[in-house]
């Protein structure tokens, strides 16, 4: 079985800063890329930013030059640093992982569970 696990969420104040974390777990061959989405309520889930396994990253505007998305390969773990958050913000962040897990026979998509980030104007 495979698992992604998210961490790190909870409130700030408008230009806070949070560092939300993911680790995946179980019989993993290896993996692609890793990204966070993110849902807002009534609106729909969008990419927030998302990086290779060998480094090169993509963000979508709203974020830019406020997020930044790192991983630790030897930890199967992707890392997203918020400073200059927003109200606008607020949402739910899942984790998102592309990899090859023992017995696929293929890439697959897995995806954690959630975590709650809540911005205070």
């Amino acid at each position: 079985q495979v698992q992604l696990v998210e961490s790190g969420g909870g409130l700030v104040q408008a230009g806070g800063s949070l560092r939300i974390s993911c680790a995946a777990s179980g019989k993993i061959l290896s993996i692609n890329a890793m990204g966070w989405y993110r849902q807002a309520p009534g609106k729909q889930r969008e990419l927030v930013a998302a990086i290779t396994r060998g480094g090169t990253t993509t963000y979508i505007d709203s974020v830019k030059g406020r997020f930044t998305i790192s991983r630790d390969n030897a930890k199967n773990t992707v890392y997203l640093q918020m400073n200059s958050l927003e109200p606008e913000d607020t949402a739910v962040y899942y984790c998102n992982a592309d990899l090859w897990a023992f017995g696929a026979s293929t890439v697959m998509a897995y995806w954690g569970q959630g975590t709650q980030v809540t911005v205070s104007s």
